[in-house]
């Protein structure tokens, strides 16, 4: 097996660490929240086996990467210097962008503003989306109004973080088993909750990890979540409004470039989005492949994603 090496890079002026294997052309994976460079643990492997230089960095704010205190340093504009600085950091004029969850996002609107860097897209979970005609939070005021939204919630600095971090292995395991395929309570974590409620009210522990997901997987989230907190994470849905009134050019955007979509029937996300939609404005959206699983698309079924990857990757050379 293809061994995975660790090292620290220079990027827009902060210390970036990354997890990278294998020789050839760059494939960078964004990971989302909460998770780390270790959500790839799958696809680095195999991506350096079919020829990929596979690059996945702790995005700012997590694991081994610089986290900068104040809110507005997680900006997406931020986040797609830091992805640039990357590629200038391993000196690859070009790379594929993979993103999982808010890497996502990342990777459609580095697509969209860096095209000369990045040469295709792919994306996990969050389809692209149109700049909304007004900035997020009002909305998600407008259609929630009285009842839970988690993202509304994420949106008071260290209200999140106390009840994370109250037991960051707790709040992983929680996590991971809701937001996957495998817990059949149908969303009662996320759906249906009231104002007061917290994020995990509701949740339900899981008698047994489902097979996807080992203890040590769960151990090695914990330990570095209990070093670091979450506030580096939970601060990109600070920015969402600042992310709208700083990139205007977003609004009626398309990405030209070669493309893929890999969702999870069962992911929640999927509730909010409309692939139509992403479909009209990825003019060459090449694939769009639904599994059988939740919102960790590439740990809960890795063998799928990373022969989809690379299908996709060969088809573009």
């Amino acid at each position: 097996m293809t061994e995975i090496k660790h090292r620290t890079v220079k990027t827009n002026g902060i210390n970036m660490h990354i997890a990278e294997a294998g020789e050839g052309p760059v494939v960078l994976l964004l990971h989302g929240f909460p998770e780390l460079w270790y959500s790839w643990r799958h696809q680095l492997p195999a991506l350096a086996g079919a020829g990929y230089h596979a690059v996945a960095p702790d995005v700012r704010g997590y694991g081994q990467s610089d986290a900068p205190q104040p809110i507005d340093a997680y900006t997406m504009k931020e986040h797609l210097a830091d992805a640039v600085g990357i590629l200038d950091a391993l000196g690859a004029e070009t790379a594929v962008v993979v993103g999982h969850d808010w890497g996502a996002p990342m990777a459609w609107n580095g697509a969209v503003l860096h095209p000369e860097r990045f040469r295709a897209v792919a994306a996990l979970s969050v389809p692209f989306l149109q700049r909304p005609p007004a900035p997020p939070t009002q909305l998600f005021k407008q259609i929630f109004q009285d009842n839970f939204f988690y993202m509304l919630y994420f949106q008071e600095p260290g209200v999140a973080e106390k009840e994370f971090e109250a037991d960051p292995r707790r709040s992983m395991r929680l996590f991971l088993f809701a937001a996957s395929g495998d817990d059949t309570s149908q969303g009662a974590g996320f759906a249906g909750k009231k104002k007061g409620d917290q994020f995990l009210t509701g949740m339900h522990e899981p008698e047994k990890l489902p097979a996807w997901l080992k203890e040590e997987d769960i151990d090695f989230y914990a330990k570095e979540f209990a070093r670091t907190g979450f506030r580096g994470g939970l601060n990109r849905y600070r920015n969402m409004d600042r992310d709208w009134e700083q990139l205007p050019e977003l609004a009626g955007a398309k990405v030209q470039q070669p493309a893929l979509f890999i969702g999870g029937e069962k992911d929640g996300v999927l509730r909010f989005t409309s692939l139509d939609a992403m479909k009209q404005n990825v003019p060459n959206l090449r694939d769009t492949i639904m599994l059988p699983c939740g919102h960790w698309t590439q740990q809960e079924r890795p063998a799928e994603v990373n022969a989809a990857l690379i299908s996709f990757l060969k088809g573009l050379d």
